[in-house]
């Protein structure tokens, strides 16, 4: 911890064990990012992020990086939502995710939702990078405000990209100080749960999903490789996760 905030990083390596499971030789985290192991599902290992203090508070700087090895299969989840708060040091917190997949690897990243609360100012940068053959199944959910108040500024950048060639790359930016009309009909239409799920598989390559609405604030869509995008916006988080999962139960087949 600095007067400039707390600094703090998580780091989960997973490897295949050569016994048909997975290994994880690395799983370090520090001050407010503990990881716990959880009980394996087949060959899969599973590691949950359990959030040791509040925050991200203002001026915090939190990562999680997570590398997922040849033949390896890994879950991450969270134990609880995260809650960004406004914090006595001044600025903006950060919240970095880095995650590399190499080919024959899946990573399974399915954390609980982000809040933003009322007087934060949060930037989340989520950074995945693919080998041929690699699977993905990325969630990303965000609440805007909690229950009767108005959010904190939230700016998200999310970049997906397969052996150095982009698959996503987009930015959102919402709450005070956003760009105008963030809250509009062109943009939120007033909604206060937002997420996207993005699901990469080497089959997509020669079945793409088809491009379709889920309902009247959610639509699937085909990206250019062997991936989709569900985006969804929704009145509440219950509404969103409802959402995500239905979508999910599709793709991941």
């Amino acid at each position: 911890m600095t007067t400039a905030g707390v600094r703090a990083t998580a780091r989960i390596g997973a490897r295949a064990d050569g016994r048909g499971g997975t290994a994880l030789p690395v799983l370090e985290g520090e001050g407010p990012l503990a990881l716990r192991r959880t009980r394996a599902s087949g060959d899969e290992a599973r590691v949950m992020l359990v959030g040791a203090m509040s925050g991200p508070l203002g001026g915090d700087r939190f990562a999680v990086e997570a590398e997922v090895g040849e033949g390896a299969r890994l879950h991450v989840g969270s134990t609880a939502a995260t809650i960004a708060l406004p914090g006595q040091a001044k600025g903006e917190a950060r919240y970095d995710v880095r995650l590399d997949v190499s080919g024959g690897g899946e990573l399974r990243w399915l954390p609980e939702q982000l809040i933003s609360a009322q007087g934060s100012d949060l930037y989340v940068s989520s950074r995945v990078e693919l080998r041929s053959g690699a699977r993905l199944v990325f969630r990303e959910e965000q609440v805007l405000g909690r229950v009767g108040e108005q959010p904190g500024r939230l700016t998200s950048r999310l970049t997906v990209r397969l052996d150095g060639r982009p698959l996503l790359d987009q930015e959102l930016s919402c709450g005070p100080g956003a760009p105008g009309g963030w809250d509009g009909p062109a943009g939120l239409g007033g909604h206060r749960a937002l997420g996207q799920l993005v699901v990469v598989r080497p089959e997509f390559e020669s079945e793409p999903p088809q491009a379709r609405l889920l309902e009247e604030y959610a639509a699937v869509m085909p990206l250019a490789g062997p991936a989709a995008l569900v985006s969804a916006l929704a009145p509440d988080a219950l509404r969103l996760r409802r959402v995500l999962d239905e979508a999910l139960r599709t793709l991941d087949r």
